[in-house]
């Protein structure tokens, strides 16, 4: 239960990170520009992939490969839908790229292979180009990891060399200029992102990632709603984030599962799933 609880925080401070990384890129705002691409863009969207290959892997032990299956034919459809408004959306990519290498992957035995084929896959996507081609690589490293299990004692000396990592390759693109450079420093500086919080394990954010589907999607249709009006990119983030937190602890002291989430669930099993909580007095 520990670690499970470490992920959700985990996967709550990436939604943070790609609501303020996804309302820079529509605002463009120029006074933020330096500081968002050098410590932040490119740093979330890799640990929200790699947590989705961990929940690949603890859903597959729970549930089967059938189940998984229908919960990313409905990902799929949730992502059609927000394509409707959001072009950026990554939940379709999400679900076809997990329809096309995890569900054979799992046929696979043992976390190592799995690892290896997802730094190979990493790799390769990093010097194809980087965006959503990294992404399968990052779900079965993620995947992988999950059957592997690091201890803790990995996570500082993790931290360490990946920071100084993320920093010697983002001073090292700006003399070159060589993207596959910046993207690999971007996959550094997630690596430092998600070590440094899985070691300090900030409870506050387990709601956030709890609730990460409906949180991403919401926020989106903030950035759609505030873009055209060029609001600050800092104030709309602040806010956005700061509400859905509130909501997503209001919401998870009276019922199990985020709105979306929920939905999802009983869309995937086919039949109603209680959601609300029972109090006790």
């Amino acid at each position: 239960m520990t670690r499970i609880r470490e992920l959700d925080a985990l996967r709550g401070f990436a939604v943070c990170g790609i609501m303020l990384v996804n309302t820079w890129q529509h605002a463009q705002a120029p006074d933020s520009e330096w500081w968002v691409e050098t410590f932040l863009q490119g740093r979330f969207y890799p640990i929200f992939s790699l947590l989705f290959g961990v929940s690949f892997a603890l859903v597959l032990r729970g549930a089967g490969r059938w189940v998984l299956l229908r919960r990313l034919l409905w990902l799929l459809a949730f992502g059609l839908i927000q394509h409707t408004w959001y072009e950026g959306e990554v939940l379709t990519d999400y679900a076809l790229f997990g329809i096309g290498v995890l569900l054979p992957a799992s046929f696979l035995s043992g976390g190592w292979p799995v690892l290896v084929l997802g730094v190979a896959a990493t790799a390769w996507g990093v010097w194809v180009g980087g965006g959503i081609l990294i992404i399968p690589g990052l779900f079965l490293i993620g995947m992988a990891l999950m059957d592997l299990r690091p201890g803790r004692g990995w996570l500082l000396p993790g931290f360490g060399v990946s920071a100084v990592v993320s920093a010697a390759l983002g001073s090292l693109y700006l003399r070159t200029d060589e993207w596959w450079v910046y993207v690999t420093a971007a996959l550094a500086g997630a690596a430092a992102y998600s070590t440094l919080v899985l070691f300090l394990r900030p409870r506050w954010l387990e709601p956030m990632g709890r609730m990460a589907l409906t949180n991403y999607v919401s926020g989106t249709v903030v950035i759609v709603l505030t873009a055209p009006m060029r609001w600050p990119v800092l104030a709309v983030a602040g806010v956005t984030v700061l509400a859905q937190l509130l909501f997503s602890w209001w919401w998870l002291s009276v019922f199990r599962y985020g709105p979306l989430e929920w939905v999802w669930r009983m869309l995937t099993w086919w039949k109603p799933v209680p959601n609300r909580l029972i109090l006790r007095s």
